[in-house]
């Protein structure tokens, strides 16, 4: 298409060649000839990967317009910081110290601190390589290949449907808790719904349409808004940090661990949640002014902070109170109120709905990039890969995680989302490391295939050792010969790995000590994937299942085209330049 009639066009179009120009889908003949060959077709996918080039410029122009690059490392900061720190910190807290942790809380956020830290370091190495809107999703489609990248992608659409749908119910119970004792009083109850889902909730429904319409808005106007309300909150933290300690009182921290260390490693796979929202600062590196300076600040330089003020929160907590006397649903808000501040209730609560706020709105500007770039991939309809001319910002992709999300938190309560989320942002992390050592170690057309096996192997004792000590763990068998075995293996596995040479060096920014701190932040989050329960592992199956079979009725068939579709393009303008070198 050429660009007059590109801009005849408008944003807003309905045709079915919008949502599915594929050949495979004109009609149902081409369909089921496309559904014949799905079994080549997909072993076809699973062993391509897709390129830098691809994933930043060819990929692009399914946008028809360019987003804005308007960001810097002061947005990027406190971007990360408006959603990280939401309600997690003031929820959690108490309730782990008190069942699970005891003063000892305070090694649980930094153990999951330090696992979320790592990831942090994966993703800022990819993204100021590959400043593109599909964050984990674009890195993986490059280092693993089509097939790993879509069932990423389906968790990414799971984990910002039930995530936003999830921040939605809590804002709804902290703003009624503000006013009544009934976490309920704003929700409806309809009779003839199964339990979970009987409880209506329009106050979440237009707290997600507001933060996603400012998001709509303008990247600039939103990242404004999130910085000013992110400061405030910061304020009142530092606040709540100066009473706490000043009323502490180092007795209570004894005994340090009263659960021992399994209560340690339980209550780190819980609070872990409160570290999660970083990655959508990755999405936002199509956006930043200079990804190579302002990445490195803005992510992994604000989750080292946020990581320091978590300890202390907890911190503060364990010396205001006895861990058996925390208040297990209001820890905070309780504590202050026996030292006279009943008045903190408020503060905190206004705190936590702050922070639910920038979450869902930082999430909704992270959420929809994702979109736009599997729009762009035509995993989904191209449709939702477009970006407004006027706003810059990919307003269909961010319509579609408002309807998907308002629906689930109009029905859905907060345990039936939870227990959804946990697996799959955890099975991404754990891609993520898996691909950055991919990418170290593995250039097509440049590693032997005597190095890959060796790289293959190491990467099989890495991760089964890490399964091995899991389960160990999980079987509560108290053995230690199992996890020396499995620690053994996993040091053998990353040395082995060691001993091989990087065929790729980062040309702005690196994690340091390649393999190790990707060895170990695949370790910590397959350790706290079997920190989870059974049902997570069972409603995380049936989600990648239903994913698999919309793949292989749909997104392999769209994708498959597109690929081959550049290729020929690609053919078609070498053999152009090579006639038109030898006419000169």
């Amino acid at each position: 298409m050429d660009a007059q009639n590109l801009e005849r066009r408008s944003y807003w179009r309905w045709s079915k060649r919008d949502f599915y120009p594929e050949e495979s889908f004109v009609n149902f003949a081409s369909y089921g000839k496309a559904l014949s060959q799905t079994w080549p077709r997909l072993r076809d996918r699973i062993l391509t990967r897709s390129t830098q080039s691809k994933e930043l410029v060819e990929l692009k122009k399914e946008s028809e317009n360019e987003m804005k690059r308007c960001l810097n490392w002061w947005d990027l900061i406190w971007l990360c910081f408006g959603s990280v720190v939401g309600s997690g910190i003031f929820v959690l807290t108490g309730q782990e110290a008190h069942d699970h942790a005891g003063p000892a809380i305070v090694l649980s956020y930094a153990i999951s601190g330090l696992s979320a830290l790592l990831s942090a370091f994966c993703y800022t190495e990819f993204a100021v390589e590959i400043p593109v809107a599909g964050g984990s999703f674009s890195y993986l489609r490059i280092e693993l290949g089509d097939f790993i990248a879509f069932i990423a992608a389906g968790n990414i659409l799971l984990e910002a449907i039930v995530g936003a749908a999830g921040l939605g119910r809590s804002w709804t119970s902290y703003f009624t808790s503000m006013i009544k004792n009934d976490p309920d009083f704003f929700r409806f109850h309809a009779k003839g719904l199964p339990e979970g889902f009987n409880l209506l909730d329009p106050m979440a429904v237009a707290v997600l349409v507001v933060a996603n319409s400012i998001a709509m808005a303008g990247t600039k106007q939103a990242s404004c808004l999130n910085w000013i309300g992110s400061v405030i909150s910061a304020g009142v933290i530092v606040l709540i940090l100066a009473i706490g300690f000043s009323h502490g009182h180092v007795s209570n921290l004894n005994p340090f661990l009263p659960y021992g260390a399994s209560g340690v490693f339980t209550a780190a796979a819980v609070v872990y949640w409160s570290y999660t929202g970083f990655d959508m600062v990755a999405t936002m590196a199509e956006e930043t002014k200079k990804p190579s300076r302002d990445i490195p600040i803005g992510l992994a330089g604000s989750m080292i902070v946020i990581t320091v003020v978590y300890c202390l929160m907890a911190l503060a907590l364990t010396t205001m109170q006895k861990y058996t006397e925390i208040d297990r649903n209001a820890a905070y808000s309780v504590a202050f109120s026996r030292i006279g501040m009943k008045w903190a209730k408020y503060v905190v609560s206004i705190c936590a709905l702050k922070g639910m706020t920038t979450s869902l709105l930082v999430g909704a500007l992270g959420q929809a990039r994702y979109m736009t770039q599997i729009a762009r991939s035509h995993m989904i309809p191209p449709w939702f890969s477009l970006v407004h001319p006027k706003t810059g910002t990919p307003i269909n992709a961010t319509l579609l995680i408002t309807v998907l999300s308002a629906v689930a938190a109009f029905f859905s309560s907060l345990d039936v989302l939870s227990s959804v989320l946990s697996l799959s942002t955890l099975f991404i992390f754990m891609l993520m490391s898996i691909a950055l050592l991919v990418r170290r170690y593995y250039v097509k057309g440049e590693t032997p295939k005597s190095d890959l096996g060796k790289f293959l192997v190491c990467l099989f004792v890495i991760v089964a050792s890490c399964i091995g000590g899991t389960a160990v763990w999980a079987s509560n068998s108290g053995g230690w010969i199992g996890y020396v075995v499995a620690v053994v293996f996993w040091f053998l596995g990353t040395i082995g790995m060691q001993l091989l040479p990087q065929r790729r060096v980062p040309q702005f920014w690196g994690i340091p000590l390649v393999p190790y701190l990707p060895s170990l932040s695949i370790a910590m989050n397959i350790f706290l994937i079997g920190s989870l329960g059974a049902e997570a592992f069972w409603r995380f199956f049936i989600c990648t299942v239903v994913m698999i079979v919309y793949y292989l009725l749909v997104g392999l068939h769209a994708t498959y085209d597109v690929a081959h579709h550049i290729a020929q393009e690609s053919k078609i303008e070498d053999g152009k330049e090579n006639v038109d070198h030898g006419l000169s």
